[in-house]
């Protein structure tokens, strides 16, 4: 029996102009992510990481290659259909601009429940005490620490109970006690089968993960 990956890349490739200068982001990016695996993604700044992130969750378009996100095509669709897609089966954990600034952290929660037509509110409070935010939970983003808005970012991600995550320095601003519920928030959601790419340099995340994947200059390894 072919089990069918929550997430593949095929021969991704990503180039950016700038004048008559060409920056080559992503050359020939593969991978495969299955549901329940965490895949820890690291490398230096500016190796492609970010790009790669963007281009998996459909937030931007590859120049060459593809997506497949439970076994149906990402690339190249319309971007309400991506949108859709994102919202039921996607969490997105960026290095900012995760919330909206007018709403607070639970209402930013909420929308992304109502946008995939999952209001839980029982998984609303589980995810605000495994974040650490509960005694936070009205406050709006102008109010957060940059941890905490790493935090709050992260419930959001993982709001709709998606079926890939996708998160970019998601302990990047916590401390290691933090880090360490945080962790154990990544192995409850992939105990329920949840995939995730996580972009890091924590050691102790990639430690932690099923396997490790290498970017530098664009290419990837496994490591």
């Amino acid at each position: 029996m072919v089990t069918v990956p929550a997430l593949e890349a095929v021969d991704l490739y990503r180039f950016f102009h700038v004048g008559d200068s060409e920056t080559r982001a992503l050359r020939g990016v593969s991978l495969r992510i299955d549901a329940g695996e965490i895949v820890a993604l690291v490398g230096p700044s500016g190796s492609g990481k970010s790009t790669l992130l963007n281009c998996l969750a459909g937030l931007d378009e590859p120049d060459g290659g593809y997506v497949m996100l439970q076994g149906e095509r990402l690339t190249r669709r319309p971007e309400a259909e991506r949108a859709r897609r994102r919202a039921a089966d996607i969490g997105i954990l960026l290095q900012a601009g995760n919330l909206l600034e007018t709403l607070s952290v639970t209402d930013n929660i909420l929308l992304q429940m109502g946008l995939a037509h999952k209001h839980d509110p029982e998984r609303l409070q589980r995810l605000l005490e495994s974040v650490g935010l509960t005694e936070r939970r009205h406050a709006r983003p102008g109010q957060l620490s940059g941890g905490e808005l790493a935090r709050a970012g992260l419930a959001v991600a993982l709001a709709a109970a998606p079926a890939v995550l996708l998160a970019d320095e998601p302990t990047g601003e916590v401390d290691a006690a933090t880090e360490a519920k945080l962790l154990d928030l990544f192995d409850e959601q992939r105990q329920t089968g949840m995939a995730a790419l996580i972009a890091t340099h924590s050691p102790a995340l990639a430690a932690w993960a099923n396997r490790v994947i290498s970017i530098d200059d664009g290419r990837i390894s496994d490591g």
